[in-house]
């Protein structure tokens, strides 16, 4: 069923900035957007049906870097579409884990990677509160919230703390940490207008330390 809506819903095609990888995205932002609405408050806004600034910018980091990933464990953190996650299987991460708490992001995850053939594991958690040892993890977009930062700060912290690499994709959003960033890259990349307001976003990839 949540495949079927997911196809449904999505054409598969290249990522814009990062067109080694296809991704099942959303025909029509604004009305997939108001179609899980009427769904019920129950329902998480789509955030699997769009390549993200901040995951473009991270997903061609790391494909332009494979080093930085290949042959270690990777946590992609609040996965959306599994973009991230996708890009990391393809640079010879293993295993890669992909974390989101709606499982429609985790059947779209898992239908990207196929389409990508590559293997991802599906992980429906809210893991926040605890201190998986991953190699790397990445976390495109998240900042987007107060709530979100909050949440996902701490933990980055700590994950970092004890040593793993720790990679953040941000176009600028309110909630980006001030402390403890160390800038890796930085793109200017295509976005839907719709969601947006504008055609394309400078996104910056950072590491984040303990502190």
């Amino acid at each position: 069923m949540l495949l079927e809506f997911i196809r449904g819903n999505t054409t598969a095609a290249p990522v814009p900035f990062v067109p080694e990888i296809t991704l099942h995205q959303a025909d029509e932002p604004i009305a997939l957007w108001e179609k899980t609405e009427q769904a019920g408050p129950a329902q998480p806004p789509p955030f699997w049906a769009f390549a993200w600034a901040g995951g473009q910018a991270l997903a061609r980091h790391v494909l332009d870097h494979p080093d930085l990933v290949s042959g270690r464990s990777v946590l992609d953190l609040a996965t959306g579409s599994g973009l991230v996650a996708v890009a990391a299987a393809r640079a010879g991460a293993t295993p890669v884990t992909a974390n989101d708490i709606d499982p429609y992001s985790l059947a779209a995850t898992q239908a990207n990677a196929l389409a990508n053939g590559v293997a991802v594991r599906a992980l429906e958690a809210d893991i926040l509160d605890g201190d998986d040892p991953y190699g790397v993890i990445l976390a495109g977009d998240v900042f987007y919230s107060r709530e979100m930062a909050a949440r996902v700060l701490p933990y980055l912290r700590r994950a970092a703390g004890r040593g793993s690499l720790v990679l953040v994709g941000d176009p600028g959003r309110a909630y980006l940490p001030s402390e403890g960033l160390v800038e890796r890259a930085t793109y200017d990349i295509p976005v839907p207008v719709s969601l947006e307001s504008v055609d394309t976003r400078r996104t910056k990839v950072w590491q984040l330390t303990q502190r």
